[in-house]
């Protein structure tokens, strides 16, 4: 049942049960379920095909479920596609304005797809909000990546959503860019625009309200970074010294360590284990290596469920999941 109209205004702004789509015999999307709070930032995260652009599209009406139910803005997903896609700014991986367009030019365009009313004044209000007046009069395929992805993000607010889905939006952008970006993000956010961007970057996750997991079209972890470290209950060490090498080929062969590599460190962590030191005393005696034990990082976090999704299929039915 969907709550009439978006005058109801309820506090999620995306809720979402068991959500399902298939492609011929494949699961793409494996009932999924997501809640976002008005006004937050929920960063959708996980490897190269598991399953977030195609979640995207289903969520702004651009692909029907084959299975689950809720609503987008108050609308639901499966009957009222329409009206979340006039609610909805939707900012793609690639780059999909015209290149033999000025900047100015494009975002009119645009404005009188969506039928907004005086495009002209809003492709100038959308131009003073990201910063892009100097350059108005510049051919969009002259611009910089960075440049590139602060027009597509100007398109994407012209008709004055109430929900931005952003798809790897800083991909290929420089740190300067992303930060600039991510301050625009939270600026919005700050006015009370929803946003749930998909990214692969962690330090981008960490600047998110919320955030959710997803692998293999299962959602694994959802929640804050705070409650999602928490409920995976992970022990984490690190290692520094000379040889690490030898101790990454240590732990990877005894199959209860995972091992990764953090600049001139490892960082050791297992979800059952606790006791590294002192098997690695027991495995290597008389080693040199240092050893300390450490609270878990996101990017830990991460790496521990691409390593366990990767090798069960039930991951997913068994992860705990928080919701926000």
């Amino acid at each position: 049942m969907s709550t009439p109209g978006a005058a109801a205004l309820p506090d999620l702004a995306i809720d979402v049960r068991d959500l399902t789509k298939r492609f011929g015999d494949r699961t793409v999307v494996d009932r999924v379920a997501i809640r976002v709070p008005r006004g937050r930032i929920c960063g959708f995260l996980g490897p190269n095909g598991s399953g977030k652009t195609t979640t995207i599209r289903m969520l702004c009406g651009l692909l029907t479920p084959d299975g689950g139910e809720g609503t987008c803005l108050g609308f639901d997903i499966r009957r009222e596609a329409a009206a979340i896609k006039r609610r909805v700014g939707y900012m793609t991986q690639r780059f999909g304005l015209y290149e033999d367009l000025t900047i100015e030019e494009n975002l009119a365009f645009i404005a009188r797809i969506y039928e907004v009313k005086q495009p002209r004044v809003a492709a100038a209000r959308a131009l003073e909000r990201l910063g892009l007046v100097e350059r108005r009069r510049q051919l969009a395929g002259t611009l910089s990546g960075g440049w590139k992805q602060r027009l597509a993000l100007a398109a994407c607010l012209l008709h004055e959503p109430q929900l931005l889905l952003l798809d790897e939006p800083t991909a290929g952008v420089d740190p300067k860019a992303r930060r600039d970006f991510w301050q625009q993000i939270h600026a919005l956010a700050a006015d009370g625009m929803t946003v749930l961007v998909s990214t692969h970057y962690m330090d981008e996750a960490e600047r998110c309200h919320q955030i959710a997991y997803i692998s293999f079209g299962r959602l694994l972890v959802s929640g804050t970074a705070d409650e999602v470290i928490h409920a995976a209950q992970l022990h984490t060490w690190r290692a520094s010294g000379a040889d690490l090498a030898r101790l990454v080929a240590l732990t990877d062969s005894a199959g209860d360590w995972m091992a990764a590599a953090f600049g001139t460190a490892v960082h050791v962590t297992s979800a059952t284990r606790d006791d590294f030191p002192q098997w690695l005393a027991q495995r290597a005696p008389g080693h040199r290596w240092e050893v300390t034990s450490i609270a878990p990082g996101l990017e830990d976090l991460f790496i521990s469920l691409m390593n366990d999704s990767g090798t069960s299929g039930d991951r997913g039915r068994a992860a705990e999941r928080i919701d926000a």
